[in-house]
């Protein structure tokens, strides 16, 4: 019997939100990266994105904007072209917070050194909170390198690309301080196959091309501007599209809807159509996919960053609750089974991290090096996949830790469930980059000897990652496709251990090895061994700074 005075309202042993906190300061490994690899200069700045990406408002935002979906409108009221999303107010909240600290623009404009590790820690924090506002801000840190292949392109858009400054307004370009780019490469028959583009481009002169034809993806339709691949005479070429002609003119690209997709809702993607749209060349004709591929290549770097994200604040999560939540008469986070798994999915997010802040260093390092360079081109696809591959399994196991008061919506951990296939999928699924791998291996045997230099030099590190690196070599003496995702996998997962033994406390490199490299290896979470390193490695991932009243 209940006793008369029982609160049946009470809310004991309910776990407090997970928020203002600073999601840079109470994750050591990402700032023990940072000063590993020469990103140090951030840091500050980072603790103050840091603080703001933890805080309730920013927090809020993520929710919002994801409640309140983009609305496209086709016409107005007396039946002219809009072609206009609508957002709600809270995605411009963290469009305008993540452009003004330059999250999009660091990388080339910081000066310093660690310029990629300082984007890269930048979105990171980010994309934390909310992964469709990040597919803009991605896009436009990206896009740089194939505006730079044409110099009179670069002179009239770089400097309003690496503003500051974040202008919503659906006005022309030019009477802006500051834009964001989309891209259009997908098309219903080609998937993946860009080369399977029908959409064509008539010439004008002066490299101004009149491009007609049907994108089946169009990533943040509201952007000044987008890259896109048509056909011309010479074969597929890339060209930049804006939403508003150099006359000022509204181009002539008509939407047709609004994806309505399993995540990634705050960002919209749409269906276009090319009705003769104004566009110039950017580079040489026939060369659309070489050019444009400088942009994939970095946006795969975000890709892998973003998973790396994604996996850390659903492990922060699991770790917060179950820090807070008694069951059987002590907190679940002391039951020695939760304790395991929440270790191990740790583990998992550290490795991720270490490797998505390792491929970062790359970019930085290939600026100067020309070894880090091919290093980097290879590397990036190998993280780009496991990264995102581990990201599904990690969500799906996080949200298991926290159990119903997980699955609720009212919860973040439904929206980062269905949020981190997306990074899987978009520019290049699992499958295109286990053959980028290969191809690279084939095209560009510079790309291989780098990589091969790299694990050459952590021979000895360890029992078990030498056997891996052994494997590794057998399986590279006779490629094949049908081995492509398994060379994949144990390039990813020895770049993963050589970095946490480089960079993490050694008992938690020690048990990666052990337990990821070893023929011991076991397939679910919650399985590790070594038990006097379960708390280290959960207190490496997440520090909980919340305090009880």
């Amino acid at each position: 019997m209940f006793p008369p005075d029982f609160d049946f309202q009470s809310s004991a042993n309910q776990v407090p939100v997970l928020e203002n906190y600073n999601s840079f300061t109470t994750n050591p490994l990402l700032q023990k990266a940072l000063i590993a690899y020469g990103g140090g200069s951030i840091n500050e700045a980072a603790a103050r994105f840091g603080a703001l990406m933890g805080g309730h408002d920013m927090q809020e935002a993520g929710h919002l904007a994801n409640k309140n979906i983009p609305v496209l409108k086709t016409h107005d009221r007396f039946g002219n072209r809009l072609d206009l999303v609508t957002y709600h107010p809270a995605y411009h909240q963290m469009m305008q917070a993540a452009i003004r600290e330059g999250v999009h623009s660091i990388a080339w404009t910081s000066g310093a050194g660690g310029a990629y590790l300082a984007h890269s820690a930048l979105s990171y924090l980010k994309q934390q909170i909310d992964e469709g506002s990040s597919c803009p801000l991605t896009m436009t840190f990206a896009v740089i390198p194939s505006l730079k292949i044409a110099p009179d392109i670069a002179r009239e858009w770089l400097p309003r690309v690496l503003s500051n400054e974040y202008d919503e307004r659906f006005i022309p370009y030019f009477q802006k301080k500051g834009v964001t780019f989309g891209m259009a490469m997908t098309e219903p028959q080609g998937g993946s196959d860009v080369r399977a583009n029908i959409t064509y481009a008539l010439p004008l002169g002066s490299g101004i091309y009149k491009i007609t034809g049907r994108k089946w993806f169009c990533s943040a339709p509201m952007s000044d501007a987008f890259l896109v691949l048509a056909q011309t005479d010479k074969g597929l070429s890339c060209f930049l599209v804006p939403r508003f002609t150099p006359e000022g003119d509204k181009n002539k690209l008509y939407f047709q809807r609004l994806k309505d997709k399993l995540g990634n809702k705050s960002n919209a993607s749409g269906e276009v159509e090319f009705h003769g749209a104004w566009g110039k060349i950017i580079g040489e004709p026939g060369r659309g996919i070489a050019n444009i591929m400088e942009m994939v290549r970095h946006t795969r770097l975000d890709c892998a960053i973003g998973s790396a994200a994604t996996m850390q604040r659903a492990v922060a999560e699991a770790i917060h609750h179950c820090r807070h939540r008694n069951a059987f008469g002590k907190k679940l986070i002391d039951q020695p089974l939760m304790k395991n798994v929440l270790a191990d999915l740790s583990l998992e997010s550290l490795a991720a991290t270490a490797l998505a802040m390792r491929l970062a260093k790359g970019f930085d390092d290939g600026l100067a090096e020309e070894e880090a360079m091919h290093f980097t081109r290879i590397a990036t696809a190998a993280g780009k996949f496991w990264n995102t591959k581990r990201a599904v399994l990690v969500l799906g196991e996080a949200l298991e830790c926290i159990g119903g008061n997980g699955y609720v919506e009212e919860s973040i951990m439904p929206r980062l469930y269905r949020d981190v296939p997306v990074n899987a999928i978009w520019e290049g699924s699992g499958n295109i980059q286990a053959l980028d791998v290969l191809r690279a291996m084939h095209k560009e045997p510079h790309s291989i000897a780098a990589l091969m230099n790299y694990y050459e030099q952590a021979k000895g590190l360890d029992a078990s990652l030498d056997l891996q690196l052994q494997q590794l070599q057998q399986l590279l003496t006779h490629p094949d496709e049908n081995k492509a995702r398994l060379i994949t996998e144990k390039m990813a997962l020895a770049m993963q251990a050589i970095e946490l033994i480089r960079i993490a406390p050694p008992a938690i490199a020690q048990c990666f090895c052990d337990s990821r490299l070893s023929s011991k290896r076991n397939l679910t979470f919650g399985t590790l061994e070594n038990e006097s390193v379960l708390t280290e490695i959960i207190e490496e991932v997440h520090i909980d700074t919340y305090m009880e009243p």
